[in-house]
């Protein structure tokens, strides 16, 4: 196995007399896609973000061998790519003039290199969004504006993709497509986790799912390990039938559960 491409041991992080997170402790080795869950308010997206280091935190974050501290801004953005919820875009520029903001930690300036317009066209091509490149964004669905979020942080070629409900507002082929995606950037480049809500999508795409209840760590491992009736019932506050299909987990949720 390669070796980690994030380490992250001992983070905890407060918002202002409110714990978030506390002594967590993860590894995401090179090649992986792991998947972090868990209910509202976990801490979910309070993890991708003090990975990314957006936010305050204690304990050591080590990217590709370089601790997150000693790293300049430019430095964390050629290594980090960081995909938030949302998706907002508050000004109308080009569709291919938002992918190539993803070049700027590259030293990409006003003209691009060759280099550059190639990462672009890729991104723009493996999210079907070639035909908006001359549109401005603030015209596209929210949908196809996840897609360009998506392009945007595809082209920086960043080791390390940390992707927020990246298949949010997607109809199904599209979060298939986007799952696809980051599987393959895991494989080729670096690593990606990502926070999923759809507990089926993440069980069968995922090496490995992380479970993260009210900020901590509940649960790692193999996604058949992880997600079963116990753990939804433990974690999640429901009933539900873990099933197989095609050799993966899919979770069916009934009933809520007494006692969450």
């Amino acid at each position: 196995m390669k070796g980690p491409t994030l380490s992250v041991a001992h983070l905890s992080v407060s918002l202002g007399r409110r714990s978030i997170l506390s002594e967590v402790n993860l590894t995401v080795n090179a090649g992986e896609f792991v998947i972090i869950v868990g209910p509202n308010g976990a801490g979910k997206t309070t993890l991708l973000r003090a990975v990314a280091g957006l936010v305050p935190s204690q304990g050591e974050i080590v990217v590709g061998g370089v601790s997150l501290a000693a790293m300049s801004l430019p430095q964390r953005a050629q290594r980090i790519a960081y995909l938030p919820q949302g998706h907002v875009f508050h000004w109308p520029l080009a569709v291919a003039d938002i992918v190539a903001l993803g070049r700027l930690p590259r030293g990409a300036g006003a003209d691009l290199s060759e280099a550059d317009r190639a990462a672009v066209a890729l991104a723009m091509a493996d999210t079907g969004i070639t035909e908006f490149a001359a549109r401005p964004v603030t015209t596209l669905s929210g949908g196809e504006r996840a897609r360009v979020a998506m392009a945007r942080v595809l082209a920086t070629e960043a080791p390390l993709i940390l992707a927020d409900e990246p298949t949010a507002s997607l109809d199904p082929r599209y979060q298939i497509a986007v799952i696809d995606m980051l599987r393959r950037h895991a494989r080729s480049f670096g690593a990606v986790a990502a926070v999923l809500h759809d507990l089926s999508l993440a069980a069968r795409n995922a090496d490995r799912i992380v479970v993260i209840d009210e900020g901590r760590i509940v649960a790692d491992g193999h996604p058949r390990d992880v997600l079963t009736a116990e753990r939804l019932v433990e974690t999640f506050g429901v009933k539900a039938e873990v099933l197989e299909i095609r050799g993966a987990p899919m979770i069916v949720p009934w009933s809520l559960s007494e006692g969450r």
